[in-house]
């Protein structure tokens, strides 16, 4: 029986993209990988033998500000608490590595809300909104 696993690491470029494509999140180019992955402050992949099925990762500068990205899992392995054993891990990682006046923030695509309110994480509206710069 595939053996699927939860390892503390990077993903590659092209896992990495094809990953986001699989799950419906929108698309990353091969330049923005390669360039933002070794960023990292802490990632975490789930794989099953060799194939990534699952990642989530910490960006930000160590200090003041974390932010939890790239959360996905795939299609076929979701609603099996993959999203959640991906989470703990990051959780895991900010409670060990975060002052406690960092802030953690998150961008929840539709429907993953639930998951991100087991974790603490709250709605900002009214009093603050995310905004997004598209391209340059």
């Amino acid at each position: 029986m595939p053996q699927i696993r939860l390892k503390a690491e990077i993903p590659g470029p092209d896992e990495f993209i094809a990953l986001r494509a699989a799950a419906g999140l929108s698309p990353r180019t091969p330049e923005a990988a390669r360039l933002g992955l070794p960023r990292s402050l802490f990632a975490v992949c789930i794989r099953m033998e060799q194939e990534l099925i699952g990642m989530g990762r910490v960006i930000g500068d160590g200090g003041c500000s974390f932010q939890i990205v790239d959360i996905a899992v795939h299609p076929d392995y979701q609603r099996q608490g993959l999203g959640t054993q991906i989470m703990q891990a990051l959780m895991q990682y900010i409670r060990d590595s975060a002052p406690n006046s960092a802030h953690v923030s998150l961008f929840a695509d539709r429907g993953a809300q639930a998951l991100y309110r087991k974790f603490g994480f709250e709605l900002t509206a009214p009093d603050s909104v995310g905004m997004l710069l598209r391209g340059r």
